[in-house]
């Protein structure tokens, strides 16, 4: 069957998608974003093009179905890197094009996990488990509630905090006392948030008790498979931070039950009649051995390439489910694998867990690194990636999060 892959977004989520798809098919995938992003820059194994107000619903569908009349008689995989453009898709079905072919959950499912004050109380009673949460409006003029410190700080909607632009913007706070807590509601509102924001406790211990969980539900509401990573490194940026930097598929340092955790994010999946792929960040919990749901982005996260090597190609599984009718049985991925996106010089000097430090530069030989494709021979991507390993140490000397 002939077909197209469009690929909404030019982050690193867009590139190694793209990524999946010439693998897959050496097609090369077009992609369509608004930001002229270094990840997707000096590339030989896409198309981009660049729209400067795509995040506006009516250019968002104007420029889809633009694509879509100059691709006729084709099937058009669409695949969304962010929840915006995943919410325009699950709203405009009915407006978009016949030719795309995709897999989102409904509008009502999306929004009950991008909304994360709507996400822990809809399912504060399922399988899953969360950390203590608080809830703050900005609408009000309330006064900072009593709590432990440190706290993390973040917004409910993430949608709308992500069009917002201020100084000292960061994608999660963590804060150690009620001044600092005062100093951030300030400058969030003063952005012209005006939703509700999560203050939640901080889970003791380092980035090693951070995991990860890609899932894939067919069109059918099955899942197919699952994997299961701890993380060794986040980002440290501001506006990366809660990013994994390096993980590890099939390795768990912790007590924590990760088969059970494994079934209960199956059923919980399942449950919500939830399809496509989703990414689920956990933090293990020492004070009682479980996994806490941090959240569930509904689609394929920033490191999900990961699963790619562990034979669940991302593009691959939906050419499979939306071109050819293939279903798989489900699968548990338990063989290691490591991702990197930092240079070796970080993972010896960065991360603290002792244990998987020795197994991930045991590993490093066969480091899978998600930007950087074997088949992308272009010189100045080689030199620009390069240069990019180096500003690592600066970012990680420097960075806000300890």
């Amino acid at each position: 069957m002939d077909f197209e892959v469009l690929i909404l977004g030019t982050d690193a989520n867009a590139y190694y998608m793209a990524r999946c798809c010439y693998e897959a098919s050496h097609k090369r995938a077009y992609l369509i974003g608004k930001d002229r992003l270094a990840f997707t820059k000096f590339s030989n194994i896409l198309h981009v093009e660049y729209v400067e107000n795509l995040w506006e619903e009516e250019t968002f569908l104007h420029t889809l179905n633009e694509f879509a009349n100059k691709h006729k008689e084709k099937k058009i995989i669409l695949i969304s890197t962010n929840e915006t453009y995943a919410e325009y898709i699950s709203a405009n079905k009915k407006k978009l094009n016949k030719q795309f072919v995709y897999n989102y959950p409904s509008l009502e499912v999306i929004k009950s996990l991008t909304n994360k004050e709507v996400f822990y109380k809809t399912y504060e009673n399922s399988c899953l488990r969360f950390p203590k949460t608080i809830y703050y409006d900005c609408n009000k003029n309330s006064k900072v509630p009593n709590m432990s410190y440190p706290i993390v700080l973040k917004p409910a909607n993430v949608v709308l905090y992500n069009h917002l632009k201020f100084e000292g913007k960061n994608k999660i706070y963590k804060l150690n006392n009620e001044m600092e807590v005062i100093e951030v509601l300030e400058s969030i509102k003063s952005s012209g948030y005006t939703d509700k924001l999560i203050l939640q406790e901080f889970i003791p211990g380092d980035d090693s008790n951070l995991f990860d969980s890609v899932v894939y539900v067919n069109t059918k509401g099955h899942v197919e498979f699952i994997s299961f990573a701890q993380i060794g490194l986040q980002e440290r940026t501001k506006s990366m931070v809660g990013n994994a930097a390096v993980l590890m598929n099939g390795f768990n340092t912790t007590k924590g039950d990760v088969d059970n955790q494994v079934e209960n994010i199956k059923k919980f999946m399942e449950n919500i009649g939830y399809t496509g792929f989703a990414e689920v960040d956990m933090k293990y919990d020492c004070r009682d051995n479980t996994f806490k749901v941090l959240e569930i982005n509904a689609r394929q996260g920033r490191c999900s390439y990961y699963v790619t090597p562990l034979g669940k190609n991302l593009v691959q599984v939906l050419m499979d489910d939306l071109l050819e009718n293939i279903e798989h049985e489900y699968t548990f991925l338990k063989e290691k694998v490591l991702l990197s996106f930092v240079p070796k010089g970080i993972v010896k000097k960065y991360i603290q867990n002792e244990l998987f430090k020795k197994e991930a530069l045991k590993m490093w030989k066969h480091v899978v690194k998600p930007m950087d494709a074997p088949l992308d021979k272009n010189f100045k991507r080689f030199l620009m990636l390069r240069k990019r390993w180096f500003h690592y140490y600066k970012e990680y000397k420097n960075g806000y999060w300890k």
